[in-house]
């Protein structure tokens, strides 16, 4: 088995058998690689807390993630205006996806680790931000920018370069449906896709006369763990929701919240096949230049022992370092970092409701169809006479009651 280069190791021999001048410049290389932390960024566990101070004093790669973080937060302590401040700056972020990134393409580069990149998340964390950003502009009386929003957030979900597979959220299909009926337009086709994707619940044919909008979502979305030998494998894990569905009651209504998209399967596939999120090329890379400078320093000292062969000797070990430190240097580390606090289900129900003060209770239900103790949500709203809908959004870690 080859010896253990550690880098102190590696750079000591650099420096005793290259030229000052190269010795330092490759040490500089493998020190630019340093990763910044949040030692000095106290973090309480908050998002609506830690939020502001970490995108103050925390690296601004991570920017994006603590608005995620942060806009949900708010969503769920009913904070609209919170909400939006936070997933608008998020949303706009995101436009820059297909453009050119400097950090991203440093990231993409074989000595600058995943996590160094500007974080936008993956595929089904980008689409639960323009999700949660629909169901905003919904609440303010713009149905058709919610429609754009769930629109786009599909987009988000397919691969738009080599087209080979498309989005499957089957309640962004529906509510892009829904609203263009609603609006006067044909939906009959985004409907049909919702219907054909459907793997858990077909969503049902609501009525044009609803005039109260509930957005639900529950349980614990997945985390993201990495395994392989350089830790170069993206994988998920968690998903994990004592409620298995949701039922809401309201002025003598009821109406049934089951999961219609599950973000642990839309985390772990794409266009409903299993992905194998593994960074191949780095991976392969840093393998091949520490084989090359095992061999490369043996023979370099070997080499170098004779009198006849010390100068080719000394050269030889002198580029087996180097590929050491290349190798050292090469990080093909999977991004890791994640939007934990998203829900493992969502939902939608439509209802029709007179005008007026109504308190609206939501029931949380396990696999039993028994009430969850201590789940119940209750919100006061106001029903207008005007043909404005009315829309809400509930957690399971939404604050009770709410107002609004």
């Amino acid at each position: 088995m080859a010896t253990p280069w550690t880098f102190a190791r590696l750079t000591r021999l650099l420096r005793c058998c290259l030229p000052a001048g190269l010795a330092a410049g490759v040490i500089g290389l493998a020190a630019g690689c340093a990763t910044d932390s949040y030692k000095n960024v106290p973090l309480t566990g908050n998002p609506l807390t830690d939020a502001p101070v970490a995108i103050e004093k925390g690296p601004a790669r991570d920017r994006v993630l603590w608005e995620y973080r942060a806009g949900l937060a708010a969503l769920r302590e009913g904070n609209y205006e919170l909400a939006k401040h936070y997933l608008d700056d998020a949303v706009t972020r995101l436009s820059n996806l297909y453009g050119p990134d400097a950090s991203a393409k440093q990231a993409r580069g074989q000595f600058s680790a995943e996590a160094k990149k500007t974080f936008l998340g993956e595929p089904y964390e980008r689409v639960m931000a323009f999700y949660y950003r629909g169901i905003l502009y919904w609440h303010d009386g713009e149905p058709d920018n919610a429609r754009a929003c769930f629109r786009t957030g599909e987009i988000m979900d397919s691969d738009t370069a080599e087209r080979k597979y498309a989005g499957d959220y089957v309640l962004l299909d529906y509510l892009d449906g829904y609203i263009t009926s609603r609006l006067g337009g044909d939906g009959a086709d985004a409907i049909k896709r919702a219907l054909d994707t459907a793997k858990l619940w077909k969503p049902p044919a609501f009525t044009n006369k609803a005039n109260v909008m509930v957005f639900l979502d529950y349980g614990r979305g997945p985390e993201k763990f990495a395994t392989g030998q350089y830790g170069e494998e993206l994988r998920f894990r968690g998903g994990h929701s004592p409620a298995r569905s949701a039922q809401v009651k309201v002025a003598g209504a009821l109406g049934k919240a089951v999961p219609y998209d599950d973000i642990l399967f839309q985390a772990t596939t794409r266009g409903g096949r299993v992905m194998d999120h593994v960074l191949a090329n780095k991976a392969v890379f840093k393998t091949t230049t520490s084989a090359v400078g095992d061999v490369a320093i043996v023979s370099g000292a070997i080499l170098a022992s004779q009198r006849n062969t010390q100068v080719a000797g000394l050269a030889t070990l002198g580029v087996g370092i180097i590929s050491k430190i290349v190798s050292a240097t090469t990080t093909p580390a999977a991004d890791t970092r994640t939007w934990e606090n998203l829900p493992l289900y969502i939902s939608f129900v439509a209802l029709e409701l007179p005008p007026g003060p109504q308190t609206l209770t939501v029931e949380f239900l396990d696999a039993a169809n028994a009430p969850l103790p201590g789940a119940t949500k209750t919100v006061h709203l106001t029903v207008p006479a005007d043909s404005r809908d009315t829309v809400i959004y509930v957690s399971d870690q939404s604050k009770t009651p709410q107002t609004l």
